[in-house]
């Protein structure tokens, strides 16, 4: 350890900033995604038509089946047939992530509804509202705030898979810690820096969701 030169990874911080802040973007916008993505085939699993709902159970039991990395690398292949044109590997990673952790979202929603008392949304029903309209103001709000915790932790768990991206050449932090470690022949230091990052941001957002969770529970 008395041998550890940390002086290129102090040299490379700007670079690896602007790596991380691709992994901060792509995990915000596949959360948003994911959750609004989710929330809508737990909905549609829920209350739509057998065969419809059937489809959205067939597409999260899929996903959830399917290895991560192999949903991103297919994506960034196939999204350009699809549409004629290379999107580039960040669209690609972020189509990739939004839909796969759409299929566990939905899952965490659909607890999260099946938790709240039926009373409520017949009660919604009762006073003309339809539907939708009793899931948006009534079911929704509660059933999300209820499941929060778990959402966040699922999201905990998307910031750590977002280090898959390099599959693709993304460069977020953890391909811009390859590109340098390996420029600099500091491989030791420049992961053991990698896993020193990740922890903090992991250990600490597990102890803000644990403190959430805590005052949810008191509240």
């Amino acid at each position: 350890m008395r041998n550890l030169d940390w002086s290129a990874v102090v040299h490379a911080l700007p670079f690896l900033w602007q790596g991380l802040q691709t992994s901060f973007v792509l995990v915000a916008l596949a959360m948003a995604g994911g959750i609004l993505l989710g929330t809508m085939i737990a909905v549609v699993r829920l209350s739509a038509p057998r065969p419809v709902a059937a489809l959205a159970a067939g597409y999260v039991n899929g996903l959830r089946s399917i290895p991560l990395i192999m949903v991103i690398f297919w994506f960034y292949l196939l999204v350009p047939l699809f549409i004629g044109r290379p999107v580039g590997a960040f669209t690609s990673a972020l189509i990739a992530f939004t839909l796969f952790e759409a299929a566990y979202y939905s899952e965490i929603m659909r607890a999260g509804i099946n938790g709240i008392s039926r009373g409520q949304m017949a009660a919604a029903l009762a006073i003309g509202m339809t539907g939708m309209q009793a899931y948006r103001y009534v079911v929704l709000p509660q059933a999300l705030r209820r499941m929060a915790p778990i959402l966040l932790t699922q999201s905990i768990a998307l910031f750590q898979d977002s280090s898959l991206v390099y599959v693709i050449g993304l460069h977020d932090f953890m391909t811009s810690i390859g590109i340098v470690a390996n420029r600099e022949a500091r491989l030791i230091e420049f992961y053991l820096f990698a896993a020193l990052v990740y922890f903090a941001i992991c250990f600490s957002a597990s102890r803000a969701v644990k403190r959430l969770q805590h005052r949810m529970v008191t509240a």
